[in-house]
């Protein structure tokens, strides 16, 4: 017979909401806190900006979301939906191919209230500590921006979906401290206006670094694109009488100079660090069991469950660079029928094995510390195992496929204005 038991779900964001509704349906009793007044995670947007732009002074007032207005999602709405529920959010009457937040989280607003999932969410709370005890886990909160009182309550198991948006992880630059310009993580970009005639240096080659640069380049006096990759040579791009891209960053100057390796230098008025997130789970306690060291959460069991601690404890939502939202439903899944029992999990030993092959195989591959939760460019070798384990009735393949044609259509097309393109494309 399966087990029910008592589990509380840190964050009601993509990854707390879908992992709510696979605990309900394995019969569990779920408790979800929120430390803000609705669902959405990082897809409620906020216009808000941080007293420190760079997000460093651990003082600031922080905003959760990263959220830029303009944001439109980087993979179609096809992928952007879960197994039984797709994606069919429309906006002014039209179902557009790449949505934006406001779309998004409709779409999630939608998914909670049909599957009854509202009931389950404490909102305004905060969650302080989570902590082993006596076997159970206990969930320290306080209403969100009461310093003084806290409640305390225990559970058989504490499921962490938080998200890794939040934090930012900004770029070590020689010479930054005396360098008089301003700087600004993508954390708090939300408009262009702000760089409205300036020169801009935007450090960073992923998804954010590029669709930044689209948008400001329009009002911005000059934008130069900083890459660490090692083979970026100095060269304008097309599209743009305004943009051009360069290696890593050199040297900043006291006299505003920001110099590239590859021998370019500008006189720059802003630097706009594009450059990622911190994992953070300051209020998750384990004595050390658990670490993040350069941005690596560990030792955990196929990036879920640290071995030492499992079932009890377990995080959905860390990997990254796949189907992220159908990825996060089987990961739910998984850990909803480890807990009832359904499924059983290796052996302590076996799963610490399993997690030191794992940075081995980093390690030979000169994969970097830092990128332990990235999954592989082709990342259904993990979507496919996590599938057997909940014995997924569904057959996924158009999933696959439409993912890795993207993939191909996006390295093949500049990636300047691919959105502009036909979806028909490469979906047929």
């Amino acid at each position: 017979m399966a087990r029910s038991l008592k589990v509380a779900v840190i964050g009601a964001g993509v990854a707390g909401l879908v992992t709510a509704r696979e605990l309900q349906r394995e019969g569990h009793q779920v408790v979800v806190y929120e430390k803000s007044n609705q669902i959405g995670g990082t897809w409620v947007y906020n216009p808000q900006v941080e007293s420190d732009p760079v997000g460093l002074d651990p003082k600031r007032e922080i905003v959760h979301s990263s959220l830029y207005y303009s944001l439109q999602t980087n993979l179609p709405r096809h992928l952007m939906g879960f197994s039984d529920y797709p994606f069919n959010v429309k906006k002014n009457g039209v179902l557009r191919d790449f949505p934006g937040h406001q779309e998004v989280l409709q779409f999630l607003n939608n998914f909670v209230q049909d599957f009854g999932i509202i009931d389950l969410i404490r909102f305004d709370c905060e969650v302080v500590r989570v902590e082993q005890e006596n076997d159970r886990w206990v969930v320290e909160w306080r209403k969100f921006g009461e310093e003084l009182s806290s409640l305390d309550e225990r559970f058989d198991a504490v499921v962490v979906c938080n998200g890794h948006h939040t934090q930012p992880k900004v770029a070590r630059l020689p010479g930054i401290k005396k360098w008089p310009g301003k700087q600004i993580h993508s954390h708090n970009y939300k408009v262009p206006e702000p760089f409205r005639d300036q020169v801009v240096v935007v450090i960073g080659d992923g998804a954010s670094a590029k669709d930044i640069c689209q948008e400001i380049v329009k009002v911005a006096k000059e934008v130069h694109l900083s890459s660490r990759s090692p083979e970026t040579k100095v060269s304008k791009l097309e599209m743009f009488n305004n943009l051009w891209q360069h290696s890593r960053i050199h040297y900043c100057h006291e006299n505003g100079e920001v110099a590239f390796e590859d021998g370019a230098s500008v006189a720059a008025d802003m630097i706009l660090h594009c450059t990622g997130y911190k994992y953070d789970f300051s209020f998750v306690r384990t004595n050390g069991i658990v670490t993040i060291d350069d941005n690596r959460v560990g030792p955990l069991y196929k990036h879920i469950f640290p071995p030492q601690l499992a079932p009890g404890l377990s995080f959905v939502g860390l990997p990254y660079m796949a189907v992220i939202f159908f990825m996060m439903e089987l990961q739910a899944k998984w850990v909803a029928s480890v807990l009832s029992g359904k499924v059983i999990l290796p052996s302590k030993e076996e799963m610490l094995a399993d997690v030191e092959q794992h940075y081995r195989l980093m390690e030979e591959n000169g994969i970097p510390r830092h990128h332990t939760h990235r999954l592989p460019p082709n990342p259904f070798e993990y979507l496919d195992w996590m599938a057997a384990q909940v014995r997924f009735p569904e057959d996924y393949q158009l999933i696959k496929e439409i993912y890795l044609k993207f993939i191909k259509f996006v390295l093949e097309t500049s990636w300047i204005g691919f959105r502009e393109q036909d979806i028909d494309i490469w979906i047929k």
